[in-house]
């Protein structure tokens, strides 16, 4: 099952809520029988720290649009951090889109079981289908 962290409900950034529409975990498991490649697991850390980097940056910015709100900063000032947030969220979406396309669907559609290769291609469409993005 895919997840988002809710933000507007204490304690922050403790709770996760479904997406709708996204794909279930048993559809997007990533279990296999072969062997764990270590190009692709590779691949999968040296992206990670740069997306954590910008999810720690994105979690500070928002609490500085907390405590704008708290301030009773200006409405507009506000809904331009808003969109700053948001922009920043898409960017890492993006990254984190980059490196599945470039490895965990580059490996299932190498598969030569046709069941993984359906799968994988199953999972693009969701993603798509649910983000409304082509």
């Amino acid at each position: 099952m895919i997840y988002s962290y809710f933000l507007d409900t204490p304690p922050y950034g403790v709770g996760l809520l479904e997406i709708p529409g996204m794909p279930s975990d048993d559809a997007t498991s990533h279990a296999s029988t072969r062997p764990p490649d270590p190009a692709h697991a590779a691949a999968h850390a040296k992206t990670a720290a740069g997306v954590i980097r910008r999810l720690k940056s994105i979690e500070g910015h928002i609490r500085g649009v907390q405590k704008m709100v708290q301030a009773d900063a200006y409405c507009i000032d506000i809904l331009k951090q808003i969109k700053a947030v948001k922009q920043a969220l898409e960017r890492v979406g993006a990254i984190t889109l980059e490196t599945h396309l470039q490895t965990c669907v580059t490996k299932g559609l190498r598969s030569d079981d046709v069941l993984e290769r359906e799968r994988v291609i199953g999972e693009i469409v969701d993603v798509f289908n649910a983000t409304g993005k082509l």
